[in-house]
């Protein structure tokens, strides 16, 4: 929407045992601010808040929050980012857990100019007032490929290994992404050029 403004819209997905096929599991909306790059800071920062629904099929804990804070930085062909998230269930048997650590972190290469190789890791901690038994934690490790489509795409492939008990064992993700030009951006962006 603007140099220093966004907002994403994820729908979720799930490819089921035979014969159950492609099920819809949620959506949510993800605003984001950043520094914007003209601040020429020597890291990127931005926080994200994300708010969504997902099927008590698929997740007891229909309505979530999380806030997001996004510290990344590409260097050379090296990109690293790490993500201390917070999570809140606003409904389901995780309410009175009250606000949960979840730190991201992601180290990836570019191998070509269209894909880069990484390596991804999500963790669920538990409650900031006292993280579970290591045992009950979600860590999950994931190898991931990111692919190049062009600028207005985004391509995220990966298949990795919880490596708790309280973690899936095998999880595969992929994102695809697509971004759109607020109709507004383009009047914006000219009255920042004096036109």
């Amino acid at each position: 929407i603007t140099d220093w403004f966004e907002t994403g819209l994820y729908i979720f997905t799930s490819l089921g045992p035979e014969g159950q096929g492609y099920q819809w599991v949620g959506d949510h909306i993800r605003p984001r601010v950043r520094v914007p790059e003209k601040w020429k800071w020597p890291v990127g920062v931005s926080v994200s808040t994300e708010i969504g629904y997902q099927r008590a099929a698929f997740s007891a804990d229909t309505w979530t929050w999380e806030i997001r804070p996004i510290i990344d930085k590409q260097a050379g062909p090296w990109y690293v980012v790490f993500n201390p998230a917070l999570e809140r269930s606003w409904h389901g048997p995780s309410v009175s857990r009250g606000t949960e650590f979840s730190p991201n972190f992601k180290v990836g290469y570019n191998v070509t100019k269209k894909l880069a190789a990484g390596l991804e890791y999500y963790g669920s901690l538990g409650p900031v007032t006292g993280f579970d038994p290591l045992s009950e934690q979600q860590q999950q490790i994931i190898p991931a490929i990111d692919y190049d489509f062009g600028e207005n795409w985004e391509f995220n492939f990966g298949v990795g290994v919880g490596v708790t008990h309280g973690t899936d064992h095998l999880l595969v993700k992929m994102i695809i992404g697509h971004r759109f030009e607020w109709p507004t951006s383009k009047v914006l962006k000219a009255f920042a050029k004096g036109r």
